[in-house]
């Protein structure tokens, strides 16, 4: 694993010279080791190290995402990153304005630096994500984004589901759940639109006043079913919340079919396959043994 003076080195062999002694490493993410640090002038800025050589595949693509979405979020006074140093092992930019709601303790642990539930942090999501969403496909289509049609989305989950199916024991009462809600006609969109895809806390930056400011990791962003930008509105804070986030979503323009907040509470609940493909990716024996534990708890 590469240290804070590593990073701070890389770094400086793509002519950007930080200190290392202020740097501080942020371990919540599943795909990036990401330090911040500060150049000579005070500026600080965020250094996003690849864990495996999948995520460096996948940077061309997060990086016409950011392009498309930047001057839309940028109408709300919401920014994304700006990549200055863009590299199979290394991506650096200058530090957004304000802090992310989430972060991991030295051991692990969540640290909230607000209240996820909170009316407010509701109200702003919503709208920031009707702003997201009114991204018109056909523009993300031509920008290089994958694009996937309703069809798509529901065959992708149902070939996700049969590969981890295949690759571990899955306990009936999951298998039961997963194909009546595959097989659910009302909880699938009749449209599709550009999503951020793991929008929660860890990944939004709030000034001192709970604004939105900033929006990180759009390594999984596409145009997809709208309901994926909304599952940890449900799982972390309850049905109130995600209704809330809801109501905010729709007064700012965003279409509210009559299944989405069913399908957020579904893709809560399939969380599983997402881990599950993770520890398929990284091969660990750590992430295998999650990912089993998970589908199988009845064990």
């Amino acid at each position: 694993m590469n240290t804070i003076d590593d990073i701070v080195a890389l770094a400086a062999v793509h002519g950007l010279h930080l200190s290392a002694r202020d740097a501080t490493v942020n371990e919540a993410g599943l795909d990036y080791r990401v330090v911040m640090a500060f150049d000579t002038s005070g500026r600080r800025w965020v250094l996003r190290v690849p864990r495996r050589a999948d995520v460096s595949e996948g940077m061309a693509a997060e990086g016409r995402i950011l392009d498309l979405v930047a001057p839309v979020l940028a109408e709300d006074g919401v920014a994304v990153p700006d990549w200055q140093v863009r590299s199979p092992e290394l991506i650096a930019y200058p530090a957004l304005p304000g802090a992310p709601g989430l972060t991991l303790t030295d051991t692990g642990e969540p640290d909230w630096h607000m209240d996820p539930a909170g009316p407010d942090y509701a109200e702003r999501l919503g709208r920031l994500l009707a702003r997201l969403h009114s991204t018109a496909p056909e523009r993300a289509g031509a920008a290089g984004v994958e694009v996937r049609t309703p069809a798509r989305v529901r065959q992708a989950w149902r070939d996700d589901i049969a590969r981890v199916s295949e690759a571990f024991t899955v306990s009936p009462s999951l298998a039961e759940a997963w194909h009546a809600w595959i097989e659910d006609d009302t909880c699938w969109p009749e449209r599709t639109v550009m999503t951020h895809g793991e929008i929660y806390p860890a990944h939004v930056l709030l000034d001192e006043e709970g604004a939105i400011t900033g929006v990180l990791d759009w390594t999984t962003a596409r145009v997809d079913d709208p309901a994926r930008d909304l599952p940890f509105q449900y799982g972390a804070t309850g049905e109130e919340t995600l209704q809330a986030t809801l109501t905010a979503y729709e007064r700012a323009g965003g279409h509210v079919h009559p299944g989405l907040a069913a399908q957020a509470r579904h893709l809560w609940d399939a969380s599983p396959i997402g881990y599950a493909l993770y520890a398929l990716t990284t091969g660990a024996e750590t992430d295998r043994a999650t990912a089993a534990a998970m589908l199988n708890p009845e064990v």
